[in-house]
């Protein structure tokens, strides 16, 4: 208990010296730096901003009451990262959930360990540690590995010594996003699984994706049902009953879905006619994520 109390008084103690404005530390090469980068510090947690290249969008409400009961109970037992912007202003590197639930238990610090790090170690760092979780679903991780590659400038051989996965399972991953955003939506959503995604990629064209992701759904298909579905429709032996008919997306709608997805971080699906018919589809999983997409659409 002495240990716990005197390490809970030097983390207050470097709290202070980080509101000191003559020890205002932007570089691990500064005066106290030492002092302060890689130790936990106990943070005002209004000082401390949300990360915006957290891949993860999806928090489950109950799970985030159940942490924040625990939290009520025990404290915060494992420290949150963050990175240090500004004099006294932070930003979340990872334990996003643990910030929620002491906010939502009305906590006014958090213990966090420190670092300086840029915007590009920072996105790799959030990544990374997010894909290690084990709450993740397949479409999350999918889309942080392809950010990683995109955005990190990664091979997948790199990516798969950098999150410690075998390429293959990465490449697994990453396959999911030629389905249907309806589909990646279902498998979100746990309608269907990573493996029954997997199948349906073998599907060329979305449309009939879609018409079998129906039929599985419809029929309650096992992944192996699935699978000798896929293999009989390449066969010949299936039809998915799908008209033939010009379904090709006007450009104006494919560049339009790109720019949307761009602007909402979502996986937004636009189908549209010659004719300028059509519809937009967002997905949205949590009255949370509603909001923020509701707050970009209409500013309030």
């Amino acid at each position: 208990m002495a240990k716990a109390t005197r390490k809970q008084a030097l983390g207050r103690g470097l709290s202070a010296l980080l509101k000191d404005p003559e020890n205002d530390i932007q570089s691990a090469s500064d005066k106290n730096a030492d002092k302060v980068v890689g130790n936990i510090v106990e943070l005002d947690i209004d000082s401390i901003e949300m990360n915006p290249f957290q891949p993860r969008s999806h928090f489950n409400d109950e799970a985030l009451q159940e942490l924040a009961s625990s939290i009520r109970e025990l404290g915060v037992i494992q420290p949150i990262t963050v990175r240090k912007l500004d004099f006294n202003k932070f930003q979340l590197v990872s334990g996003e959930r643990r910030y929620r639930a002491s906010k939502l238990n009305g906590l006014e610090t958090i213990p966090a360990y420190i670092r300086i790090a840029n915007d590009q170690e920072s996105l790799e760092m959030a990544l990374v540690e997010n894909i290690q979780r084990q709450d993740l679903d397949p479409i999350e991780i999918a889309l942080s590995y392809q950010r990683l590659i995109d955005e990190i400038q990664l091979t997948q051989e790199k990516l798969s010594d950098r999150v410690g996965k075998k390429r293959s399972t990465i490449a697994n991953y990453m396959r999911l996003l030629k389905l249907d955003p309806i589909i990646q939506t279902g498998i979100r959503d746990g309608f269907v699984s990573m493996g029954h995604g997997r199948a349906l990629v073998n599907i060329e064209t979305k449309e009939e994706q879609i018409a079998i992701y129906e039929k599985i759904v419809g029929e309650n298909l096992s992944v192996r049902d699935t699978e000798r579905l896929v293999k009989e429709y390449h066969n010949g032996k299936v039809t998915t009953a799908v008209p033939k008919k010009n379904t090709a997306t006007p450009d104006f709608a494919k560049h339009a879905s790109d720019e949307f997805t761009n602007h909402l971080s979502l996986k937004v699906a636009i189908q549209a006619s010659e004719k300028g018919k059509g519809k937009i589809t967002i997905p949205f999983h949590s009255q949370e994520e509603f909001l923020r997409i509701k707050k970009i659409l209409l500013g309030k």
